[in-house]
């Protein structure tokens, strides 16, 4: 293990500390569920076993269209975001792989790139291409496009780029790709709205036939930005009509920001899931127009909502259904470290909560038209404080009772900080 990682030793005194908290919480609120029927010690295995990727760039400050500040201790290039990332895995015990992005995370040896992972505990997961900004000495700009220009040059070398973006998932274990272009139009008329996804279907199939037989494509929609006319993966109805184009290799991907103000997400969620297509998620959350705020901080029920019918999914489709979650935040005011812990822990909530919900009731209410009591019982499983049992399985698996307050007890920050002097002029988010 790194020697920036926490020590277990303190971890295991900060968990002696609780201890006793912790577990006269976990024994009161396994009575009060064992009265509803369920069994505390079989929800605290779920979440024993529940992940989330984290990203690569979520370890480093992000930014504004405005500016950006730098923080403390910033991660200068990939292997110190994986040290980042195995921190938050140590604390929370829920985020055992990483999610990286080319050409920010591009080395000259992808091996080392999986060496290090493995000593630091993590595995990769999907890997991201970016055709949405420009790459140091890159040849042709994507300025106007980049998997839909009109320009069938720029088209190629976007395409080259995904493609060089698997190779390099295959040598560090990854499964899977995203693809997400902000390609479309700012003014009416700018280009031609069918000729532009027509454009990016070709693209994509030279894609997809580059893939891995074991390997999928996610392609993720937003609703604008940069493109605020007309984006041409706009949302998810354009998602599951270019995924079924594609072929069974591509899913689709919902990341949590990416809609209009007060849109059903948990609804798309159960469609792409009816039809197959669901392929996962990047998690986060918003509140205006705005996109990547943490998970959980504004709209909590929604995110349970979300859960609520993967968790009806994963009835219905069984082992077979595995959507790939990963968290997709920009940290701007907090330490990345904290909030990504936070976040993970407040998916796994959600997760859990949706475990909480009886679903024999609920099937019930529905069958009847009771629509309060179909509502009660969901709002039930939510209010449900659940905080004990994310706690025992982070502590029975070697994780902290309280991630944070672990972490800001170890001094992690101001270590790294004197070792990473700031990197004038460059984010090693590689946003902004």
């Amino acid at each position: 293990m790194n020697g920036n990682l926490i020590d277990a030793g303190l971890v295991a005194e900060h968990n002696d500390k609780l201890a006793a908290q912790v577990q006269a919480d976990y024994e009161a609120l396994g009575g009060m569920l064992a009265r509803r029927g369920q069994d505390i010690d079989r929800l605290t295995a779920l979440a024993q076993a529940f992940t989330v990727a984290v990203p690569s760039w979520g370890v480093g400050t992000g930014g504004t269209r405005f500016a950006r500040f730098a923080g403390r201790g910033e991660p200068r290039n990939v292997f110190e975001k994986l040290e980042d990332c195995a921190v938050i895995n140590q604390l929370t015990q829920a985020t055992p792989a990483v999610s990286l992005h080319f050409p920010w995370d591009k080395v000259t040896d992808a091996g080392e790139l999986r060496e290090k992972g493995a000593a630091l505990g993590l595995g990769f997961d999907a890997v991201n291409s970016n055709t949405f900004s420009d790459a140091p000495n890159q040849e042709l700009s994507y300025k106007f496009g980049s998997l839909t220009a009109t320009n069938a040059a720029v088209r190629a070398q976007a395409v080259a780029h995904n493609i060089e973006c698997i190779e390099i998932g295959r040598a560090i274990g990854s499964k899977a790709l995203t693809v997400w272009v902000g390609d479309g139009a700012n003014f009416p008329g700018q280009h031609n709205l069918r000729g532009a996804l027509e454009r990016y279907l070709e693209s994509m199939r030279q894609v997809v036939d580059a893939l891995p037989e074991d390997w999928n494509i996610f392609i993720e929609h937003k609703l604008f930005e940069p493109a605020f006319y007309a984006t041409t993966i706009a949302d998810w109805g354009t998602s599951f009509a270019a995924a079924t184009a594609l072929g069974p290799k591509a899913k689709c991907l919902v990341d949590l920001g990416h809609h209009a103000p007060n849109t059903n997400i948990e609804m798309i969620v159960a469609r792409l899931a009816q039809f197959g297509k669901l392929g996962g998620f990047h998690f986060n959350d918003s509140k205006y127009g705005d996109d990547d705020l943490d998970s959980g901080s504004i709209n909590p029920f929604q995110l349970f909502l979300v859960f609520n019918e993967l968790a009806d999914a994963a009835e219905r489709e069984g082992s077979a259904f595995k959507p790939a979650y990963m968290l997709d935040q920009s940290h701007n005011v907090t330490d990345p470290i904290e909030s990504l812990m936070n976040s993970a822990v407040e998916v796994q909530r959600a997760y859990i909560q949706s475990a909480l919900v009886d679903r024999a009731a609920l099937a019930e209410h529905q069958q009847n038209n009771d629509a309060m009591q179909a509502a009660a019982t969901l709002k039930h499983a939510f209010r449900t404080d659940v905080s004990a049992i994310l706690a025992m399985a982070r502590m029975r698996a070697g994780g902290a009772a309280d991630p944070v307050a672990c972490y800001r007890n170890s001094g992690y920050r101001d270590r790294v900080a004197s070792g990473r002097p700031a990197k004038a002029g460059a984010s090693s988010s590689g946003i902004v």
